[in-house]
């Protein structure tokens, strides 16, 4: 007789353990933002039980929403759940370290190769289908159960194609949340007897402020054609803020701010866009590459860490200031009725991300679906970890 499977939420944690989930992810998870819900949804939800599905979709929602790099906010919203502020840190560090550090590397010794178009690098972008069609149907199978909740899914499938990036994603997500208030009453779910209840303080308040301070105080600080240490701190924090979407989308925002001024080369830009396509983690780590080139050495590592930093500091003062109050009001009826619709358009969203940019930027022919059929088998029976290179190694001899 099969044994019953534990469902039970595994409760407290340590930064230490979050940071050695978080750099094991750092270094297989490969595929771009939406391919990182898949990777976080088997890691955090699946095996080790540290949230559960609702509550997993409910921080895809809110870093869908928020500006900035999405895969990169869901990890430090979930570092920050198991082990607070410092978990959330350091959630950061683990999936952001290994790729950075690769791409400053990269910066002072490869800086003009060219791999956008190496075998190996599409067999990684390959693994990027199989693994976001399993939790398109796992996460379906939990926050879509049901004919209301499923036709609520299509629906916001619908919308997230017929409006491309963050406007048809937040349509699909506040269409989920109005039918939800509207008409899934009863499926409101209880807040768990775990969950602490807490006054937000002034905390989340003073992390909106310092966004707002630094979004407009920091250009009036500069003087024209500055291009110090500041320059940068502004042109990387502008970028981290403004982009809705994340990924790919920041990079037209990090073209302007430093092609435009003379900072980075035209060719060194594209040799860099060309590296980080073969990273694992966030495609933001793609602004430590231009903050080495931008200051070659031996300042290029000082240039590397201030970008990195400053692109990323927007999402810990969003999430700073949006999380806390997001606890405060979450345990109410119609907001966990919201939720219900919010969690069944997510999975639409997810849906549609599988086609368009997933499937239609990496299938270009039989061989490809051939390929990615071979990889969903392999991930039914090994891990993403150990799919990965064998996905590299094979894309050197089919591509």
């Amino acid at each position: 007789m099969e044994a019953r499977r534990d469902t039970r939420l595994t409760e407290g944690g340590t930064a230490a353990e979050v940071f050695a989930v978080a750099v094991r992810l750092g270094f297989t998870s490969f595929g771009g933002p939406v391919a990182h819900i898949g990777y976080f949804r088997e890691a955090y939800v699946v095996r080790r039980r540290w949230l559960d599905e609702r509550e997993f979709a409910e921080l895809v929602a809110i870093a869908n929403l928020l500006p900035g790099p999405s895969s990169s906010q869901l990890g430090i919203a979930i570092g920050a759940r198991r082990a607070g502020r410092l978990g959330g840190l350091v959630a950061w560090l683990g999936f952001t370290l290994p790729s950075a550090v690769v791409m400053t590397v990269l910066a002072f010794a490869v800086a003009s190769a060219d791999v956008a178009d190496a075998g190996w690098v599409h067999g990684l972008e390959l693994v990027a289908v199989p693994v976001v069609a399993l939790a398109v149907l796992a996460m379906r199978r939990s926050l879509a159960p049901d004919v209301p909740r499923l036709v609520l899914a299509v629906a916001g499938t619908v919308v997230a194609l017929a409006w491309s990036g963050f406007g048809g994603q937040a349509a699909a997500i506040v269409l989920g949340a109005f039918v939800g208030v509207v008409l899934l009453r009863d499926l409101g779910r209880p807040p768990a007897s775990n969950e602490r209840s807490s006054r937000p303080g002034l905390l989340p308040l003073a992390c909106l402020v310092v966004f707002a301070a630094l979004l407009f105080g920091l250009p009036a600080l500069l003087a024209p054609g500055d291009d110090g240490a500041l320059a940068l701190v502004d042109a990387m924090f502008r970028s981290g803020a403004l982009v809705f979407g994340g990924g790919h989308v920041v990079l037209p925002l990090l073209h302007d701010a430093v092609v435009a001024p003379g900072w980075v080369g035209e060719q060194e830009f594209l040799a860099g866009y060309g590296l980080v396509q073969a990273m694992p983690g966030p495609l933001f780590t793609f602004s430590a590459y231009l903050g080495a080139v931008r200051d070659p050495e031996p300042s290029g590592i000082a240039g590397a860490a201030i970008a990195l930093g400053a692109i990323f500091l927007p999402s810990f003062l969003l999430l700073g200031g949006v999380l806390p109050l997001w606890s405060s009001i979450r345990r109410h009826g119609i907001v966990q009725a919201a939720l219900a619709g919010v969690g069944a358009a997510v999975v639409g969203v997810l849906a549609a991300a599988l086609w368009n940019p997933v499937l239609t930027t990496s299938i270009g022919g039989i061989r490809d679906v051939l390929f990615a059929a071979g990889l969903l088998v392999l991930l039914r029976v090994l891990p993403v970890w150990a799919v990965v290179p064998l996905a590299a190694a094979a894309g050197v001899l089919v591509f």
